[in-house]
């Protein structure tokens, strides 16, 4: 491949490789991202490549040289942890940001590619009954209908806005009170499908769930009775298709994990295959619309996977990490740091 492969780490920085993969190296000293921070997630700019933003310990940081050298962005998530980032792929100003443990959850939107942002509503209650504090694990711009965003909170609720963020309303709720809807508050996943039919994909810690109504009804999908493991965490859309990629475990960080694929806006599911038996639950998915058969796949106890074929076989790299937490790849190639 041409490009550079990232991969974000509790406890290790951001780890990258411009050379496909046959060398790895980490963050260099004296910048505004520790070589041992903790990183939760990684988001690459749509329209200049060399740009990623990375949501850390620190705050929110940006990389101009692929993931050589760091900066902070100054914002009102300085020294908070940011769990989930989602960059607007019809406007690359339009960033938002979910804050989340150990730091308190909150969602966070700049309008002018970071100079300036507003914290959003609504106000997340400092401790939740799952994992004594809330983290925002997913946030979504709707690239078909931009004024709709998404996000999701582990555990906190599934939540809409129609107004760029302005307002937001919760749409989870039990089955009691909401019989066709999403019926789990533990979040984890956002991601919606041009169709046609227009598709929303939720995914929650035991099950999918997929409205074809803009959010109105959902059908559920329980993942250990359809595949015997049941921690669902995470969806990823192949770009320019409707495809997608499920990544599934037995539990977290999990011994065992599955990776499947569907073709048909998540009404059915097809296995991949894995060269070598993956050491824990798929964690993170990196894809980039450079190259929409390229995909990579990280395991929560840091193993690397890689698929040229839009996930259907999947081979493992050589290289192991410490506790994945996102990957990304982007098109643009990291300069080596002798030239900084």
């Amino acid at each position: 491949m041409q490009g550079t492969i990232l991969v974000a780490t509790a406890g290790q920085g951001v780890l990258r490789s411009s050379d496909d993969g046959a060398t790895w190296s980490r963050i260099g000293l004296r910048q505004d991202l520790e070589f041992d921070a903790v990183v939760r997630c990684l988001a690459v700019h749509p329209e200049q490549p060399n740009i990623v933003y990375a949501g850390a310990d620190a705050g929110l940081v940006r990389s101009d040289d692929a993931g050589v050298t760091w900066r902070r962005v100054d914002s009102p998530m300085n020294d908070q942890t940011i769990w989930s980032l989602a960059i607007d792929p019809n406007d690359a100003d339009f960033i938002l940001a979910g804050t989340g443990a150990p730091s308190r959850a909150a969602v966070f939107r700049s309008t002018d590619g970071g100079a300036s942002w507003d914290r959003l509503p609504p106000e997340i209650p400092e401790f939740c009954a799952g994992v004594n504090r809330p983290r925002i694990l997913t946030a979504t711009v709707d690239r078909y209908d931009g004024k709709t965003l998404w996000f999701g909170i582990e555990e906190g609720g599934l939540w809409r806005s129609g107004d760029r963020g302005d307002t937001w309303e919760r749409i989870d709720g039990t089955p009691a009170t909401l019989p066709q809807g999403v019926t789990n508050s533990d979040i984890h996943c956002v991601v919606v499908l041009e169709g046609p039919p227009k598709t929303i994909v939720v995914a929650v810690v035991n099950a999918l769930f997929v409205s074809q109504d803009e959010g109105r009804t959902w059908t559920r999908t329980d993942t250990r009775e359809q595949w015997g493991i049941y921690y669902t965490r995470l969806v990823k859309q192949i770009p320019g298709s409707n495809e997608l990629l499920l990544g599934i475990g037995d539990a977290t960080p999990g011994t065992t994990t599955r990776i499947l694929r569907s073709t048909d806006l998540a009404q059915t599911w097809q296995e991949s295959s894995l060269d070598v038996p993956a050491n824990s639950t798929v964690w993170a998915f990196g894809v980039h619309p450079a190259d929409a058969g390229l995909a990579f796949a990280g395991t929560k106890y840091g193993h690397l996977f890689r698929s040229t074929d839009a996930g259907r076989t999947w081979i493992k790299e050589w290289r192991e990490f410490s506790e994945i937490t996102d990957v990304a790849w982007t098109p643009a190639i990291a300069p080596s740091p002798e030239g900084h």
